[in-house]
């Protein structure tokens, strides 16, 4: 199987996965309560938001050292989500059917953005 030649932040499997997440966390926070529209929806969106804009900016970055940082920053935006996740969950915003089916997919974008913090991590220090 040939390797695909990554030309744009889209092309990576670490974005296309938190894509999938933000997506999914913009359709269950539609059904919070509205006293939660300043309070955990916003947050969740914003930590989701960051998550792929970090993939992004990082993507664009020249140095293996900057894209670094960059993936770190989403790397704690992904632990973020997950925490309020939790939250919501355990106040009752959440289904068990809906909480499973968000964390299971925070857990493969977890995953995907390990490996290229990784794969970075290796680059930083080859150079």
């Amino acid at each position: 199987m040939e390797k695909q030649k990554i030309k744009s932040f889209t092309d990576l499997y670490a974005w296309r996965e938190g894509h999938k997440l933000v997506l999914e966390i913009y359709k269950i926070t539609k059904n919070f309560p509205k006293e939660e529209q300043f309070g955990l929806t916003i947050q969740l969106r914003r930590a989701a938001v960051s998550f792929t804009s970090n993939i992004a900016e990082g993507f664009t970055r020249k140095s293996s050292k900057e894209k670094y940082r960059f993936y770190n920053n989403a790397k704690a935006s992904l632990t973020e989500i997950q925490n309020q996740l939790l939250i919501a969950r355990d106040v009752g915003y959440l289904s068990r059917e809906s909480f499973n089916k968000i964390a299971q997919q925070s857990v493969i974008t977890n995953r995907l953005i390990s490996g290229l913090l990784k794969s970075t991590r290796q680059k930083k220090y080859e150079s």
